[in-house]
């Protein structure tokens, strides 16, 4: 594994398990340190064994927790990754939330909950990525491919993932004349425990059906764009990329 990105340093939110850990991991090897951000008390021990693994790469590590509809726990998530490193290179958020519910069973909680985590903290965490952030840095944010889709069910997650476009866009204009590239990435229905409980038997085979190969997007399809975009992928900024199999396009 090349090492270039030895001397960086990268803030993976939602970073202990998951994609999130995938991409931890996969940044370490590539020389990068990582601060790994998890929210419950029961992903500690997943942030525990991808520290460890980061370290085993031969990076720093540090965790960090929190809940990042807070925007000021973001400065503190920035500020502890500068405390352990000394900069940040890279953000890389993955906090999202699924809910598939019709719209006349939606509550008000289900709707403050779900563009809380998915477009607030996204908000947020691109913002202060584009304060803390050293020149030439590099933001990437998971959204969904369901932006692309014309479904039911997925009203409050395709829509509060949706504004993470237009944040993408004008934080990359924003933050371009700095040469801190930001862009979003839209993996399909992801063979993650996230994804199972929204879903039927039925729907499932669906959704499989829909891909390549007649599966679900991995988090293996995923971390690898993540890789390319923090690295030769430098020319790539304000865009939203598709990936999943061709199960949806626009």
């Amino acid at each position: 594994m090349t090492q270039e990105l030895a001397g960086k340093s990268a803030v993976v939110a939602a970073g202990a398990k998951n994609l999130g850990g995938l991409i931890s991991t996969h940044l370490a090897a590539r020389g990068a340190n990582v601060l790994v951000h998890y929210n419950s008390d029961a992903s500690e021990p997943d942030a525990d064994k991808t520290v460890a693994a980061v370290e085993a790469a031969g990076s720093k590590a540090a965790k960090f927790q929190a809940d990042l509809t807070v925007p000021a726990n973001i400065v503190e998530l920035f500020d502890a990754a500068v405390a352990a490193f000394g900069s940040v290179d890279i953000a890389v958020n993955t906090v999202g939330k699924v809910l598939r519910k019709p719209i006349t069973e939606t509550t008000e909680a289900d709707y403050d909950s779900m563009f809380a985590i998915n477009a607030k903290a996204a908000y947020f965490f691109l913002q202060e990525a584009g304060k803390r952030l050293e020149d030439g840095g590099r933001v990437v944010t998971i959204v969904t491919a369901l932006l692309a889709a014309f479904t039911d069910g997925y009203s409050t997650y395709a829509g509060s993932k949706s504004p993470v476009e237009h944040f993408t866009r004008a934080a990359a204009k924003e933050f371009g004349e700095r040469l801190i590239t930001v862009n979003s990435i839209a993996p399909g229905p992801m063979d993650t425990p996230f994804f199972y409980p929204q879903e039927t038997p039925e729907r499932v085979e669906f959704h499989k059906s829909q891909g390549l190969g007649g599966r679900l997007t991995r988090i293996e399809d995923i971390a690898p764009l993540v890789d390319f975009l923090v690295t030769d992928g430098g020319w790539v900024t304000g865009q939203t990329i598709f990936a999943n199999g061709g199960y949806t396009t626009r």
